[in-house]
């Protein structure tokens, strides 16, 4: 190991990464998408599109619609269905070099347990919960907006894989720390957030909304400083690592999310601009604790000082 990769390389619940950062599920395809623009095998993880139990072919209309500072999408999860991704996608992932995470949603909690089960093989490293989908049994609540709820899909997820689990948060909440907690005691080995805001656009001309789905997901720049705060206040709540997401563009936008306290980083929308920018930012940080004197990574975590 060179001094790049031991200043960079985690240890993140047993996964094993050469750096900290890894690509946001649903913007980085199956990763395969992106072997033309990127070397896979220099990435800290990839995190794949979010995955089903059975093939779904998305929302109706338009998906993405680009704002200020980021961007909605209301994509509905298409996705081949996890049997597909078993047979055909994950054998071709497999040659790299990689942590594949596998992102998972579900429409009950039986279906997560299901999921789970499937994908505890050879190949896949974790297992990454998104828990704002409707749960269908409970009568359209989204399991990340109820604690109860979000902490009987991770208990589920738990025993049905061998796999270190990590689930993603909401920031669609009114007490992010408290939701925190509630997945950690439930046995959570890892959060990531934060998850899209909810936001829309209404075309001015036709006054209609620009999405088919009316509403959709708000990623990108926009979003940064709230995801910024909401990492450092579930770093105050749990012990648990946490991946702080939610707008990183440049390296300085990363290094945020160390000193607010994030143990790794994802990258999502800015993959859409810039192929190269998980690589780009893993460079950024290690020049960065080079000019810093710092020696590893893992001295930025939780380093925010508060003004006196």
């Amino acid at each position: 190991m060179n001094r790049s990769e031991s200043m960079l390389a985690i240890d993140l619940a047993g996964i094993k990464m050469k750096n900290p950062i890894m690509t946001g599920s649903g913007t980085f395809g199956f990763g395969e998408e992106y072997s033309d623009f990127v070397d896979l095998n220099e990435m800290g993880a990839v995190v794949v599109k979010g995955t089903t139990l059975l093939p779904r072919s998305g929302n109706e209309g338009v998906r993405i619609a680009e704002t200020p500072s980021g961007m909605l999408n209301c994509i509905g999860l298409e996705n081949p269905g996890v049997e597909h991704f078993l047979s055909d996608i994950l054998p071709r992932l497999k040659k790299y070099d990689v942590p594949i995470i596998v992102n998972i949603s579900g429409s009950t909690v039986e279906e997560y347990g299901e999921l789970a089960n499937l994908l505890d093989v050879d190949g896949v490293a974790a297992i990454e919960i998104n828990v704002s989908c409707p749960n269908v049994k409970e009568g359209g609540i989204v399991f990340g907006t109820d604690r109860d709820s979000a902490a009987a899909v991770v208990r589920e997820v738990k025993t049905s894989t061998s796999k270190p689990v990590i689930i993603k948060l909401s920031p669609n909440v009114t007490d992010i720390a408290d939701m925190a907690k509630a997945v950690e005691e439930a046995g959570a080995d890892v959060i990531s957030m934060i998850n899209t805001l909810i936001g829309m656009v209404i075309d001015v001309n036709s006054w209609k909304p620009v999405l088919g789905n009316i509403t959709g997901g708000l990623s990108g720049p926009a979003v940064k400083p709230v995801a910024v705060r909401m990492v450092w206040q579930v770093a105050q709540a749990v012990k648990i690592p946490i991946i702080g997401m939610g707008g990183i563009m440049t390296a300085e936008d990363a290094i945020e999310f160390f000193l607010a306290g994030a143990s790794a980083v994802a990258i999502g929308t800015a993959n859409f601009v810039n192929p190269s920018a998980v690589e780009d930012v893993a460079k950024g940080i290690q020049a960065y604790l080079v000019k810093k004197n710092l020696t590893h990574v893992s001295q930025l975590i939780g380093q925010m000082k508060l003004n006196k």
